[in-house]
Parts: C-alpha cells; sequence; structure tokens
C-alpha cells in the first residue's frame, strides 16, 4: 500500500492544511492500492506564493543552467524508470508492457525533447533597432488526466522548466502515483524550492482554485470538454492564458485504393491501445460503402483476437480506470445496439472469467450513421464504430461533422489523394498510413479539442510572452549628402 498524503511545496514535502485522505483505487483488483491527501484552497494557495518567490531567480537563469537541470532530471528518470512504469500499472491498470514500452517511455522522450529545443531555442531577435525578446509567462497551473499520466505531466512540465516557468501540478487523484514518482525525480535532480510544486486533489476544489488563483499567471489544463470548459470559467477572472488540450472523436478515413487488411488492422489496435483511453484514437472509421462487409470481417477478426486480462497476464488490454468510467461505456454501447447500430464484435458486460477488474469487452459496430450516439460521443473505451460514405468529399464531411478537432486518419495508397485529403480535415494533427509518433510535432485540437499546442517547439510557446523593446539598437545614421562642388 503507498501513502503519499503529503504535497511538495517549496523544495519540501508538506502535510496538507486540512487532512482529507482518498483511496487510490486499482483497476485490475477493485480493491485499494494506497492513499492520497485531497488538498484545499489553502494549500493551492501557498504553493502558489512559493512559485511566484522561486519565479524572480529562476526566470534569469541562463540558457546553459536549465540544460544542466534538464539533464540531472534525466539522468535521474532513468534511475527510476522502472518505478514509474510499476506506478502506472498500478495506478491504472496498464498492462505492465505498455506501461514500460509507451506510458513511461513517454515520460524520458518529452524531456530529451524539450532538452533538444532548450539548446538551440532562439529567445530574442533583433528587427531593426527593436528587441524582440520571449520571456517565461511567470507561474504555471497545470492540470493533467489519468489515461496517460506520466505523459502529460512531462509535457508541460518540461517546456515550462527549459523556458524558466515556475509552476503549481494538479494531477488526476484517480491515477497520482506515478506524479510523486516524477515529483521525487526533480527532488532528487535538484529543482530549485519553489520552481516546481505538487498539490494532489480533485477539480471542483484544487483544479478550480489554480485556475481562479491571482498569482497563477496561465493554466494548462488536458482533460473533457466539459471540464476544460470550467477552467477556462475560472479562469477569466484574472485574465490568465489558458492552454487547453480536450476531447476527440478522430476519423479514420480509409481511401478507396487503401491496403484494407493493413488499413483496418492498424485502426482497430489503434482505438484498443490503452483500453481505448486515449483522446486522439481513431474510433470513427470511414469505409466505402460497398466495402463495409469486408472491413467488418477484418475488424471482427482483430477485435476478437485482441486479449484482455490482467496487467502482469501479457494481455494487450487491461482494465479501463474505474467503476463510472466502466459504467459510461457499457451505457453507450447499450445505446449503440438500441439506435440501430450493428454489433459485429464484443458488446455489454465483461469478458469471461474476468469478473472482478473493470475490463471491457473489445467492441466494433458497423453500419453506423454519424448522428448516432456512439459516432457523436467520446466513449473512451475500447470501441469503434465504422461508418460508410459514397465519395470522398462525402468521407471527409463525415469527418469534419463532429464538435472535436484533435486527430484525424487517413490511409491509401497515392500520396497526392491521401495529402489533400488531409489538407481539407479540421483537426490539429493528421497522421497518413499509420505514421509512427513523433514527440516533435504540434500535438493539440481544433474546435472543443481545445487551443494551443504541446510538444516539440510548439510547446515552449505556451510558456512564454512576447516583449518588444523599441530603440534596444542605435538607429543607423541617415546618409550625408555629398558637398556641392
Amino acid at each position: 500500500m503507498r501513502n503519499y498524503s503529503q504535497f511538495y511545496i517549496n523544495g519540501a514535502w508538506v502535510d496538507p492544511i486540512t487532512p482529507r485522505l482518498l483511496d487510490v483505487i486499482n483497476p485490475a483488483t477493485e480493491q485499494s492500492a494506497g492513499q492520497i491527501s485531497l488538498g484545499s484552497a489553502a494549500d493551492v494557495d501557498a504553493a502558489a506564493r512559493a512559485a511566484r518567490a522561486a519565479f524572480a531567480g529562476y526566470s534569469q537563469t541562463s540558457v546553459a543552467q536549465r540544460v544542466a537541470l534538464l539533464e540531472r532530471v534525466i539522468a535521474e528518470y532513468q534511475k527510476r524508470y522502472a518505478d514509474m512504469a510499476a506506478a502506472i500499472t498500478e495506478e491504472m491498470g496498464a498492462p505492465a508492457m505498455l506501461a514500460q514500452k509507451a506510458q513511461a517511455a513517454m515520460g524520458i522522450g518529452h524531456l530529451q525533447s524539450a532538452l533538444g529545443v532548450l539548446k538551440h531555442y532562439a529567445f530574442s531577435e533583433l528587427r531593426g533597432s527593436t528587441l524582440v525578446t520571449k520571456e517565461p509567462i511567470g507561474v504555471c497551473g497545470l492540470i493533467t488526466p489519468w489515461n496517460w499520466p506520466i505523459n502529460q505531466i512531462a509535457c508541460k512540465v518540461a517546456p515550462a522548466l527549459a523556458v524558466g516557468c515556475t509552476m503549481v501540478l494538479k494531477p488526476s487523484e484517480i491515477a497520482p502515483f506515478s506524479a510523486r514518482i516524477w515529483t521525487e525525480i526533480l527532488d532528487a535532480a535538484g529543482v530549485p524550492a519553489g520552481v516546481f510544486n505538487l498539490v494532489n486533489g480533485d477539480g471542483p476544489t484544487v483544479g478550480a482554485a489554480i485556475a481562479s488563483h491571482p498569482e497563477i499567471d496561465m493554466v494548462s489544463f488536458t482533460g473533457s470538454t466539459r471540464a476544460g470548459i470550467e477552467v477556462a470559467r475560472n479562469a477569466a477572472p484574472s485574465v490568465k492564458r489558458v492552454h487547453q488540450e480536450l476531447g476527440g472523436k478522430s476519423p479514420n478515413i480509409l481511401l478507396p485504393d487503401a491496403d484494407f487488411k493493413r488499413a483496418v488492422t492498424a485502426g482497430v489496435r489503434g482505438v484498443m491501445n490503452n483500453s481505448g483511453q486515449s483522446c486522439n484514437a481513431p474510433t470513427r472509421m470511414l469505409v466505402p460503402k460497398e466495402r463495409m462487409d469486408e472491413v467488418l470481417a477484418i475488424a471482427k477478426a482483430v477485435a476478437e483476437s485482441t486479449t484482455v486480462g490482467a496487467p502482469d497476464s501479457g494481455a494487450a488490454l487491461g482494465p479501463v480506470i474505474s467503476a463510472t468510467q466502466w459504467g459510461k461505456i457499457q451505457a453507450l454501447i447499450e445505446q449503440g445496439i438500441r439506435e440501430g447500430a450493428t454489433l459485429v464484435a464484443g458488446g455489454p458486460g465483461k469478458p469471461a472469467g474476468l469478473e472482478t477488474g473493470y475490463y471491457v469487452k473489445p467492441t466494433v459496430f458497423g453500419h453506423v450513421h454519424n448522428q448516432m450516439t456512439v459516432a457523436r460521443e467520446e466513449i473512451f473505451g475500447p470501441v469503434l464504430v465504422v461508418l460508410g460514405y459514397d465519395s470522398v468529399d462525402e468521407a471527409v464531411a463525415i469527418g469534419n461533422d463532429t464538435p472535436y478537432g484533435l486527430a484525424a486518419y487517413v490511409s491509401g495508397t497515392d500520396p497526392e489523394l491521401t495529402r489533400s485529403v488531409a489538407a481539407r480535415l479540421r483537426a490539429g494533427q493528421v497522421n497518413l498510413n499509420s505514421a509512427a509518433p513523433d514527440l516533435m510535432a504540434p500535438f493539440g485540437g481544433f474546435k472543443q479539442s481545445g487551443n494551443g499546442r504541446e510538444w516539440g517547439e510548439h510547446a515552449f510557446g505556451e510558456f512564454l510572452e512576447v516583449k518588444a523593446v523599441l530603440g534596444y539598437a542605435p538607429a543607423a545614421p541617415k546618409p550625408v549628402a555629398p558637398a556641392a562642388a
């Protein structure tokens, strides 16, 4: 049992001002794996004031000093890599291999990306006699989700540290163990007191206090669109910058010339990965209507061959995060059946032999139209819906017919066609033919999927303000006309 009842404020582990404990449930066992404290607005105030005091000094550190700091953080992360993977498996039921090869790997990947960008980033530029500088925005409030816990922490903290900001982090109270390991890593690396602060808690209390606190200059939030709206509302009175990475219902367009065996297989696996708990999952597969039966046969075979089981069993899918999430997924599956979608694989209930744990059957619906609930709402579970189209123009229209715009996917063998379709899709990131992830590519959404961008160089801009210093350089002397002869 883990006991993480303290917060990390001003470089020290401290007790909460008003103790209030929460059990953290292991979703594979439905049993408590440990406890954390739920913070209050007073704890946020202490952390924000510590971050404000630290900002004066840390914001003036040199690039070389911050490079050295990130290098120390990376070294400490490598020492704790196995601990990080184990924490993620325990807090969210992630299969051991997924936790080791993907979840924990994303943390160190973002640190290394930020380090690489920092070494070459231009923080100032002289334009004529005016100096344009990019300076750290100040104290940052960071609110992160449970589904890729250390990925979302690292992709915010690493660029914020790199550019000279100080911060207060509220990780998800559902999956807080990895945040504790992360904080221990930063402490061991010698991050100066007050630069990084950790306060656990729930959204309505600690999240709201972070978003509204007058000493916090910007807030970066990842989570549901509903919660993102509340963050923006709470931040509005202080006119702070709000960066949001929110939900998605990403289209996956298989063009008529696609390799259907390969594309359907990749699409199904993309949805099932992490038990469907990825905001950019390709959850709406769009296929030519005349190929629907062929596609559903492939999708059924892939879904039914996807193993589900305990994190240490070697299964591809673990449980979903909580009883609440399991119930929401079940309700949406049943809604799909009621609305007339064809259930191709999976369905309601738990997989056979897995009565304990929040396990969901890998589910595929076919013959879906885009006004069905399962095509509109973000299910956040291992559920794929397959829709038919008559023309590529219709496929693009269906793909864009969503309030979200985080990601999109296109498969086809004609590069000119796939690129033209990508250009017409209203999404922050478009993946062609199952391209590998790129940690330097900007990540963020259009429409209700948020605003701003994370990852790589683009992440730095979220944590910087632009200042113009006029008259910084002497004006060039005016040419003197030659004397008359």
